[in-house]
């Protein structure tokens, strides 16, 4: 592995391993679950969910990564408080049904060939959009430790070439934290097994929790790393991975987990151009995978130092580890003179990060951006554009 798939993969993993950590860890103390219940939610989430993406990105040397879904543990700590732990365990094996059965049926495949590839780029940097601008709160939140990160993206990798730009990000953010930041005081937890539920199958968790969380899951995470796939060239089997996700998300339901799928952001940052050669962006994701494993097998030891970082620190690491990314999005969707207004209501839409039906901005923002383009015919060359073909 090189360099650039050693960042990668590590960011990628930060990713999940961060505020995707925290979350869990807030919705489970939202929800009422104990110690042990919360171990084996992360457990299933990072062990089961980093062998998952490790076995799909081996097998189709794709740059695939991921672990579980965070919009679904957003919308969770709220939607499944009236639920038993035996309904909540049957409602996330509900979500992998719903989910393998969109697999084996080919019904995503099908409707994804017809999007145009500008408004998938479009959708895809109204997700991103949300990450960076979070930078400008989180240095609000501290400018010290904002000065510090941005330091250490600019100038680091004038320093010390080899090194990529969002260590520095880290190294000086943790500096400026040090000196600014009081850290509470560790509250340890001990090991223990994950735990197997009983599962119940109701019909309020159904309709509450496992329809809008496998649409979620579908939109927020499959369809942006599916779009980030066949942006950069890749032949993505799209189906068996919709199905195998399903599979691996009922297994997990047994015990505790919501989901086990692969990460939309996770997925687009292990196959940008940054992390090198495109038939070895794979091993970047194989990083990701194994380190999502090592924080769900240790969990019980990193959790506690891991909730003392303030959110505008995370915030920060996320939002410049994405600002390439973000970039070239942005020049890929509206550089393209023939897509216009279908690019910038797919951008509009999935920037606001509006839910409406159920269904989030981003699937809304692909549906409409390709609406608009086929009304205005915008998916057509121009007669310009074929005279000079």
């Amino acid at each position: 592995m090189n360099q650039n798939q050693w960042s990668s993969g590590l960011m990628s993993a930060l990713m999940a391993c961060t505020g995707g950590a925290i979350l869990v860890v807030h919705s489970a103390n939202h929800l009422g679950l104990n110690e042990r219940q919360l171990l084996s939610w992360l457990f299933v989430c990072y062990v089961l969910g980093g062998l998952f993406n490790f076995f799909v990105a081996w097998r189709y040397r794709l740059p695939i990564a991921g672990a579980h879904s965070v919009t679904g543990i957003a919308f969770l700590s709220t939607a499944a408080v009236q639920l038993t732990l035996p309904q909540l365990a049957g409602s996330f094996i509900l979500i992998g049904v719903i989910i393998a059965l969109l697999g084996f049926t080919g019904i995503f495949s099908v409707v994804f060939k017809h999007i145009p590839r500008p408004v998938i780029d479009a959708m895809l940097a109204g997700v991103i959009a949300h990450y960076i601008v979070s930078l400008i709160p989180a240095f609000q939140s501290n400018p010290i430790v904002g000065l510090c990160a941005a330091v250490g993206f600019f100038v680091m990798p004038k320093l010390v070439k080899s090194l990529p730009a969002i260590v520095g990000v880290i190294v000086f953010g943790l500096i400026g934290l040090l000196f600014t930041y009081s850290f509470p005081a560790v509250e340890r937890l001990t090991y223990e097994w994950p735990v197997w539920i009983a599962p119940e199958f109701t019909w309020q968790g159904f309709i509450s929790v496992a329809l809008p969380i496998s649409i979620l899951i579908i939109s927020n995470d499959i369809a942006v790393a599916v779009a980030s796939l066949n942006k950069q060239g890749y032949n993505t089997p799209v189906n068996r991975i919709i199905s195998y996700s399903g599979i691996a998300t009922g297994i997990g339901g047994l015990g505790l987990g919501h989901s086990i799928n692969i990460g939309g952001m996770m997925t687009t940052m292990c196959s940008s151009d940054e992390t090198g050669a495109k038939d070895e962006r794979y091993r970047a994701a194989l990083l990701s995978s194994v380190l999502c494993i090592l924080f769900g097998l240790f969990a019980w030891l990193i959790i506690p130092y891991i909730t003392l970082l303030p959110d505008y620190f995370i915030a920060s690491i996320i939002g410049y580890s994405l600002l390439n990314i973000f970039l070239n999005s942005m020049q890929s969707s509206f550089g393209n003179k023939q897509y216009r207004y279908s690019v910038l209501f797919a951008f509009i839409i999935s920037v606001s990060g509006v839910t409406m039906l159920g269904i989030s901005a981003a699937l809304w923002s692909l549906l409409i951006g390709t609406i608009i383009a086929f009304l205005l015919k915008e998916h057509r060359p121009t007669a310009a554009e074929q005279a000079e073909g």
